[in-house]
């Protein structure tokens, strides 16, 4: 897709809004076009050339409506074009979400957190900037064209030399795309830098200060400040140099058209009315000028902006960038496909329990390492508790990812009661599945807020998963319970009220499948006893599959996967791979006991 392309396809997001708003700017735009010719009036008045006739007050009149008039589109002009770069500059950020939610978990974004708020901010900012003035150089090109019509009967010498810097700026501006561009682009790659180096410093406070690394993070820091201000430096300089250009090459036109003036007032060709006429229309064709020269500069960034956002999409079609859709700006405002989803993830289970689910060959190797797993295969029935279990780095949670749609399988197929699961990332989502990540992921909101993560709390739902994941006691003693602000990334919660915080928001989706990515490693054996049990207790027919080394996961399996440098080694229960599998052996006597 191509710049020019890109701008086309904003433009007709919204084309009657547009439309709306780009008829408000020419309109204020024309306007000045009456004053003009009111100005040219009066001066001829006063030597008696003029021709309407209307005398001093009735041209003022005329100058006071027209100034009017200008005013009332200013105001439709702001309202109309507030609305459009809004909703543009939302649908922009909402697709690149979209496309960011819907892409597998190791894919999602190839930058920091950080730095991808630059692109949200500053990249749609450019991006909104140059729709936006696209709309002043249309009224201003109207302008240009009833003004040279109206300069052009009177002297053409003359209308030649006004918009001459026009022709200068232009030649100017394409010059220095090349130049522009390689400067913008390194200053919003320096701003990245500094957001994401931010973003990492507040997400690993105790870190740093555990490593006594704050001197070293903030020179850190510093560098990349000091990278970013001479960037900015460079881009801002060059282009303030831009507009400098366009605004002042009109003076050049103003000398011009003084010198000229005189001479044909003196021979009588050229009266005082044409020559307060020109004067004018100079104000505002160094406006013509400026906003052109200005448009160019924003269209060329807008390259560079196009180039960083398409990078968030990793080789995606562009036309997911202004791909068209329903913006919910009003409260309460939800489209039905939302209302069904939400139906559907409420809906009774009973409709089709899990009775199977089958997984073959499945294989994924990350392209850095050459790790991963290789032609996994197993089958998991409803109701089942299984277990997956090895040592570190033999791919347990790999598996997981890999089934789940978290990674991008390489091979392999998985049916779900025998029909084909085609795209696993968005099929193993409640009500199909749910899933605890091994490392918890809180924010720094409420507890509630935390485990319900906007689902509805029906049916004492949220206090069945509180029981389940035993956190009643821990919330009792929180200070204000459920309603206790956690801190970022839960910080004020101590590591196993993590992993059960994150299990209760599992457990709080209805799900036929339970996905545990070794929640329980932070906990002491009494309490992942009770969870266990009270999982078994209150989940029904759902199924379990659970990433664990901790004897009590292990004891309560109906079936547990030994998993060695990415395959399956063994498979069995308890007792069958204590007497065939030297690795469970070493994992089951290295694992804390029940005592």
């Amino acid at each position: 897709m191509t710049t020019f392309q890109f701008l086309i396809r904003l433009i007709t997001f919204r084309p009657l809004l547009y439309a709306l708003n780009a008829l408000a700017w020419t309109i204020h735009y024309l306007i000045p076009i009456a004053p003009g010719l009111i100005l040219q009036q009066f001066f001829d008045s006063l030597t008696g050339d003029d021709t309407l006739k209307i005398g001093t007050w009735g041209l003022i009149a005329l100058l006071v409506a027209a100034a009017l008039a200008r005013v009332a589109m200013i105001y439709v002009g702001c309202i109309t074009d507030v609305q459009y770069r809004f909703r543009m500059a939302m649908i922009l950020r909402r697709n690149l979400l979209g496309h960011i939610l819907k892409q597998p978990g190791a894919r999602a974004i190839p930058v920091s957190p950080g730095e991808a708020i630059s692109y949200f901010r500053d990249d749609v900012d450019q991006t909104e900037e140059a729709v936006s003035w696209s709309v002043d150089v249309f009224g201003l090109t109207c302008f240009a064209a009833v003004s040279s019509y109206i300069l052009l009967k009177i002297d053409v010498q003359m209308t030649l030399l006004v918009f001459l810097p026009l022709v200068i700026v232009v030649t100017v501006a394409q010059l220095a795309t090349s130049r522009l561009q390689k400067y913008r682009r390194a200053s919003r790659e320096s701003t990245a830098r500094v957001t994401g180096a931010i973003s990492e410093m507040f997400s690993n406070v105790q870190a740093i200060q555990v490593a006594g690394a704050e001197e070293r993070v903030i020179e850190r820091f510093r560098r990349f400040g000091e990278d970013r201000r001479k960037t900015m430096l460079k881009d801002k300089l060059f282009g303030e140099a831009l507009d400098a250009v366009f605004s002042n090459s009109v003076n050049l036109g103003i000398g011009l058209i003084l010198l000229l003036a005189g001479t044909k007032m003196r021979s009588g060709d050229f009266t005082v009315g044409d020559f307060s006429l020109f004067v004018y229309y100079l104000t505002f064709v160094t406006q013509v000028i400026s906003n052109v020269g200005k448009f160019m500069t924003y269209f060329k960034l807008m390259t560079v902006a196009l180039a960083r956002m398409l990078e968030l999409l990793q080789g995606a079609s562009p036309k997911a960038l202004v791909a068209k859709g329903t913006l919910l700006l009003r409260k309460g405002s939800r489209p039905a496909d939302a209302e069904t989803a939400d139906a559907e993830n409420r809906r009774p289970h009973d409709q089709e329990p899990l009775q199977a689910l089958e997984v073959s060959g499945l294989s994924y190797r990350f392209p850095d390492t050459g790790r991963g797993i290789e032609d996994i295969s197993f089958q998991l029935a409803g109701g089942s508790f299984t277990v997956v279990t090895g040592a570190i780095g033999s791919g347990k949670t790999t598996l997981i990812r890999a089934l789940l749609g978290l990674l991008p399988k390489d091979a392999g197929t998985i049916t779900w009661n025998g029909k084909p699961v085609e795209d696993p990332g968005t099929f193993f989502t409640p009500a199909h599945s749910a899933y605890a990540a091994q490392i918890p992921r809180l924010y720094s909101d409420t507890l509630r807020n935390n485990i319900l993560l906007g689902h509805r709390d029906e049916g004492g739902a949220l206090d069945r998963a509180v029981h389940d994941s035993v956190m009643e006691y821990d919330i009792a003693h929180l200070h204000r319970g459920l309603e206790t602000v956690v801190g970022p990334r839960g910080v004020k919660l101590s590591g196993g009220q993590m992993q059960r915080a994150a299990a209760a928001r599992m457990l709080v989706r209805e799900a036929e499948l339970y996905v545990f990515d070794d929640v329980s490693s932070a906990l002491d054996v009494e309490t992942e006893q009770k969870m266990w049990e009270r999982l078994f207790e209150g989940r029904g027919n759902a199924a379990c599959l659970v990433v664990s080394h901790r004897r009590s996961a292990l004891a309560n399996a109906d079936r547990i996967i030994v998993m060695k440098d990415g395959r399956i080694e063994s498979e069995g229960t308890v007792e069958q791979l204590l007497a065939s599998s030297e690795t469970f052996r070493e994992l089951w006597y290295g694992s804390p006991s029940h005592a």
